[in-house]
């Protein structure tokens, strides 16, 4: 069972106005959100309501649950209030934040990845978790964000030492794809050419094309990756007004911006929207 008082510290502490190390999603009716991209290692704590992921809801996160994602190019999610709302901590991880977390005994590696297989860590909130997550958020606050790794390592090594050796899998090999989404995430307003990613990379335009093929991907879908996630953050944590979002993540209308968003993750912005609010 959550304390309320962590609950009481994240509904206080976060801002739209301000960078921080965490994210908060919350809902009071249903949301059934497609094909949801997920870039980086994902922690998800659902402190009220319920969260269910994958095309039938295979996974199954109550309040008090958290589940630990890979990076997916997609993925279905239902967020399910409770009697109040639907509530949750989201803390991305980069792959240099799993780096030191080192397996104790010759071997044990092959069975982390075997755990790990499914892309995903599911567990319990316990109290030490609570207590560090508490710490984070308070943390966050007031330390500059160049301490934010350092806080989020030692959570990763509180969540190894409670047995949850699995999530050191959630750090996949690093992948072009992942650094084409840094590049354009800086900007994801602009439409930067391809010519001047390729001179980033220090990489032909053939050569990345191949390695994408490769890896599953494409230009084309990392760029609506990143524009549609920065959407979808960006309805389901502030208060701009759809036309604002669609301008901050590359569209030059609205409409266009609501039509993607709708092929994308099955519902408009406006109807992901209205979940959010009380009738």
């Amino acid at each position: 069972m959550i304390q309320q008082a962590l609950i009481n510290t994240v509904k206080s502490s976060w801002s739209e106005e301000r960078s921080l190390p965490f994210s908060v999603y919350c809902s009071v009716k249903e949301q059934h959100i497609l094909n949801v991209p997920v870039v980086k290692p994902l922690f998800i704590a659902v402190l009220e309501g319920e969260k269910q992921l994958g095309s039938e809801g295979s996974i199954e996160c109550l309040a008090g649950d958290f589940i630990f994602l890979s990076d997916s190019p997609a993925i279905n999610m239902r967020n399910i209030p409770s009697d109040k709302e639907y509530f949750a901590l989201l803390i991305e991880f980069e792959i240099e934040d799993f780096v030191g977390i080192d397996v104790e005994n010759t071997g044990k590696s092959s069975e982390i990845v075997a755990k790990g297989k499914n892309g995903f860590s599911v567990g319990e909130v316990s109290s030490e978790l609570e207590k560090c997550l508490q710490q984070f958020i308070e943390f966050s606050l007031y330390a500059p964000k160049t301490m934010w790794p350092l806080r989020r390592k030692e959570f990763l090594q509180l969540l190894y030492h409670l047995g949850y050796e699995d999530i050191l899998s959630m750090a996949t090999s690093h992948k072009l794809a992942h650094s084409i989404h840094a590049i354009l995430n800086k900007q994801p307003a602009e439409e930067m050419p391809l010519a001047v990613i390729c001179q980033q990379l220090a990489m032909s335009e053939s050569t990345l094309r191949r390695k994408l093929n490769a890896e599953g991907t494409s230009i084309q879908q990392i760029k609506d990756q990143v524009k549609l996630g920065l959407g979808l953050h960006l309805v389901q944590t502030s208060r701009y007004s759809i036309g604002h979002i669609a301008e901050q993540c590359g569209y030059q209308s609205q409409s266009r911006f609501s039509d993607r968003f709708k092929q994308r993750f099955g519902l408009t912005p406006s109807a992901l929207r209205k979940t959010r609010l009380i009738d």
